[in-house]
């Protein structure tokens, strides 16, 4: 994180700005509706600004900087045409440890002003640290779109009721179960519609029905094989709505960073002969937190109920009488094939596909391998990083030709995404030498061809 987010209450205090054309006009707008007391020095300054000077919104010094102008001041703003001048604001004030933001030279500021969805007294601010003003811009275009302009009246009328809503539960997770649902539910449409009066007295129904619950709930979320944009929108609420976080190996950092940023972490992923936290631990760990009251997120790569151990987990869940959801992700299988550019299926080459599981067990693949070498046919392999020389002996051995086609893919839908391209003789030799690392997916059969023609994401 290159800068701290932080929101300043500068209603009353005097904020100064050096400079009187349009860009310093911007900055005094967003001042004015902080409420704070506004003084400008400039020689000249346009119309709009003499305006607001008529109007007693700010002071206007009709003269040069000079450089006790900053004192007592808690902002500068420099926001003239004379680089000279900017640099000589920047330097008093971060000498007299005032913040600044000059205009245009984000290696001269303190701080920056951001792009604000103003949904007051809920409020977003995106910055680009200086470096890319219109992207910041048009992110906030696109959330002015996405949020609807109700949201300040129901931060309004959560704000009301703040106070009886924290006499009523003494638990800061029933409390967060019960804005949650006013905040996702009936009383958040019917201010959003302008039924305020309605949405109030259903607040008021709701606070004194709702009872304290004792059990909490365990999602279990595909995160994906590792690109974020693949996440769901349901998975990506859930992510939010959590407790606590119990995650595999197999998620992503970019996936991670999603999850609401005070829930507790818990890594309990496995390695190939390394298993520090037993399956049957996390499923009573689940259950566990579950029963305090809390919302667990079991968030895994891929697909839970792809070789995710997902259906052991929420069957635990059953006999417990916890409650839980599932949210299916987009499985390695078929995410990888489409950034690495192999369909796995194709009219003219593969008219269905195996998924199988590629762990070693005991140093060798108990597969029915005869019934994998049938034509006209996609394998994926999962996890079979280590067992891809006796992969594809056995597939040989079984009379698949070893001239097959097959790929393997290494972190695919990332940007370290890399993608090896032999067949069932010489597959391993280039895998082995290129160092890859898990996580990898196999994939063998002819749609591999299409690797050259069709691929297209470059990570």
């Amino acid at each position: 994180m290159d800068l701290l987010p932080l929101f300043h209450n500068l209603r009353g205090r005097r904020c100064l700005v050096v400079g009187g054309g349009d860009v310093a006009l911007r900055k005094l707008r967003q001042l004015a509706d902080a409420g704070a007391s506004i003084e400008v020095v400039a020689p000249q300054v346009n119309q709009a600004i003499r305006e607001m000077a008529k109007n007693q919104t700010l002071n206007f010094l009709e003269r040069p900087f000079a450089e006790d102008d900053i004192a007592g001041a808690v902002l500068v703003v420099a926001a003239t045409n004379d680089d000279t001048v900017n640099a000589q604001v920047s330097q008093l004030a971060q000498a007299a440890n005032i913040p600044v933001n000059v205009v245009d030279s984000p290696g001269l500021c303190t701080v920056v002003f951001p792009s604000i969805v103003d949904r007051s007294p809920v409020q977003i601010a995106i910055s680009s640290g200086g470096n890319a003003p219109v992207l910041a811009r048009m992110l906030r275009t696109r959330l002015e779109a996405l949020i609807p302009s109700g949201y300040g009246k129901l931060a309004a009328l959560a704000g009301k009721y703040r106070d009886r809503v924290k006499t009523r539960f003494h638990s800061g997770l029933d409390r967060k179960a019960f804005w949650e649902n006013v905040f996702e539910g009936d009383i958040a449409e019917l201010v959003y519609s302008e039924r305020l009066k309605e949405a109030d007295q259903r607040l008021e129904q709701r606070l004194e029905q709702d009872q304290p619950s004792s059990v909490g709930e365990v999602y279990l979320v595909g995160g994906g094989p590792g690109d974020p944009d693949l996440l769901t929108f349901r998975a990506l609420r859930l992510m939010q709505k959590a407790d606590i976080v119990l995650y595999d190996r197999l998620v992503s950092k970019e996936v991670m960073a999603l999850v609401r940023r005070d829930a507790e972490l818990i890594y309990v992923g496995k390695t190939a002969g390394d298993h520090p936290v037993t399956q049957e631990n996390i499923n009573e760990k689940l259950a566990e937190y579950a029963l305090q009251g809390k919302r667990v997120l079991r968030l895994k790569g891929g697909d839970p109920f792809i070789f995710g151990r997902g259906g052991e987990e929420i069957a635990h869940l059953a006999e417990r009488g916890v409650p839980f959801q599932v949210v299916p992700g987009i499985t390695a299988a078929s995410g990888c094939a489409s950034y690495a550019g192999i369909p796995l299926t194709h009219r003219d080459y593969a008219q269905s596909v195996r998924f199988i599981t590629g762990h070693l067990k005991d140093h060798s693949l108990d597969l029915n391998w005869q019934d994998l070498v049938s034509a006209n046919q996609t394998l994926v392999f999962y996890m079979g990083l280590s067992g891809l020389e006796s992969i594809c002996k056995e597939l040989i051995a079984r009379g698949k030709s070893a001239t097959t086609p097959a790929a393997l893919v290494e972190k695919g839908t990332t940007a370290r995404q890399r993608v090896f391209i032999g067949n069932l003789t010489t597959l391993p030799d280039i895998v082995r030498k290129a160092e890859a690392k898990a996580p990898t997916l196999i994939i063998v059969g002819d749609v591999v061809k299409l690797h050259d023609q069709l691929s297209w994401f470059k990570g």
